[in-house]
């Protein structure tokens, strides 16, 4: 597909602003108006892929179609888009040096000094392009994961630079920011978006368009300060009010019309008006519901929900086709042991017992397992969950006291659950799953 279009989500003053929500809302935008969008997410940590991150620091590890360990953000993608995702999608700083260290080692530079520019920025820029040059893709939203002025991150932001001087208007650039509220003085407070916009500038990137985070409504006056001293339009000033549900964001963004100053930007036609009535169908279905069920998520890292994001929201979009509010009870699987596990369980409509690695936790989990065969409660057991429910039946109704997971107690008599063969020899913890639709 001839002339593609590139979009590019930077984000300053802080972390968490939603990055991957705003392009997500601008993709559906995008996508309502007849266009073919897809998003990527460059992370600038030196692993490999998220496979083998902690839970507590990176969230839940987001595994698409072809197999691929990536970000959480994706599944955000996924689930805004109705789309599948793919490795192209998410790329990392190790991914980027693996790729370039394996090229050097092939001789493939020729002898040249390998350094951070041109050869790590080119294969950054390699694999922006990558889903562009498939021909299925009109435009393609790069989110880059971080803050401006990271260290990690100025790869990344030197490489949107050559894109934009390369491409002209064929690229925007989004940056989204946040205008902190004062309490103490009633107001809303510029500078750091300044000093962040500023920052950005300083690299060679100038933002086309400023998504501004919120607690209150920006004003008039508020948005023709930040364009004019951020260098921007001012209906490129976009307010980004805090919401009630994530979804409610591409309307927001709608009425903000992003996507007619993105488009204006691109050089693009508006083509129709973003139809968006199964949205609205939804959102009205979701904030309406007719009844509750009481859902327990037992695992290990539900201290950070995001852990497990992609079971939580698979659970709030159950519970609307069935118009019915989802409340997640959230049990740590060490906390649940003979004396806590039936007063923990005992007010759930269903029960499901998350993945995870390790025998931490392991015997909160067949409890959780036991009472909800006892108790003939509906039970969904993923990948170590499912392991749980075989080991817990073994021993309750197959007699076998001793049954276990080789993985847990490596020389138990009873190996209801035990390695293939062949990854007995494999040594490595990353990339060496079956995942996917495999």
């Amino acid at each position: 597909m001839a002339n593609v279009k590139y979009i590019f989500v930077t984000g300053g003053v802080t972390s968490s602003l939603g990055k991957g929500i705003i392009s997500s809302s601008l993709a559906k935008l995008l996508q309502a108006r007849g266009y073919s969008v897809t998003i990527q997410k460059l992370d600038p940590y030196i692993n490999v892929d998220p496979g083998t991150l902690n839970p507590y620091e990176h969230g839940e590890c987001f595994v698409t179609e072809d197999g691929a360990e990536t970000d959480l953000d994706l599944g955000h993608y996924e689930r805004f888009l109705n789309v599948n995702c793919s490795q192209a999608n998410n790329v990392t700083t190790g991914r980027i040096y693996q790729n370039v260290i394996s090229k050097e080692r092939k001789g493939e530079y020729l002898g040249h000094t390998v350094q951070v520019i041109p050869h790590i920025t080119d294969e950054i820029k390699r694999c922006v392009k990558l889903l562009g040059e498939t021909g299925d893709y009109e435009i393609i939203i790069t989110e880059i994961g971080g803050t401006v002025g990271d260290i990690e991150s100025l790869p990344y932001i030197e490489a949107v630079r050559q894109i934009e001087w390369e491409m002209g208007s064929d690229c925007a650039v989004i940056h989204l920011t946040l205008i902190p509220y004062l309490s103490a003085t009633g107001e809303l407070k510029t500078k750091p978006t300044q000093h962040s916009v500023k920052a950005l500038r300083e690299t060679g990137v100038q933002p086309d368009v400023l998504v501004c985070r919120t607690e209150k409504p920006l004003t008039s006056e508020l948005r023709r300060k930040l364009a004019l001293f951020c260098n921007v339009k001012k209906e490129a000033v976009i307010e980004s009010i805090d919401v009630e549900t994530i979804y409610d964001v591409p309307l927001m963004m709608q009425k903000e019309h992003l996507d007619k100053v993105v488009l204006d930007k691109l050089k693009l036609p508006a083509r129709q008006e973003p139809e968006l009535n199964h949205w609205n169908e939804f959102l009205s279905k979701l904030k309406n519901p007719t009844s509750e069920i009481r859902i327990g998520l037992v695992g290990k890292y539900i201290e950070l929900k995001d852990a497990y994001k992609s079971i939580s929201e698979a659970l709030i979009h159950a519970g609307v086709s069935n118009e019915a509010n989802v409340k997640i009870s959230w049990i740590h699987s060490e906390k649940l042991n003979a004396d806590t596990y039936q007063d923990s369980l005992k007010m759930l409509h269903g029960i499901l017992v998350a993945p995870g690695f390790g025998d931490r936790g392991i015997d909160g989990k067949l409890y959780a397992v036991k009472y909800a065969r006892e108790n003939n409660i509906p039970f969904f057991g993923i990948c170590l969950g499912m392991q749980c429910a075989m080991i817990e039946f073994a021993k309750s109704k197959l007699n076998l006291a001793e049954a276990h997971s080789t993985e847990f107690i490596e020389t138990t008599p009873v190996p209801i659950i035990d390695l293939m063969e062949e990854q007995k020899k494999v040594t490595s913890k990353g990339g060496t799953m079956r995942l996917g639709a495999y």
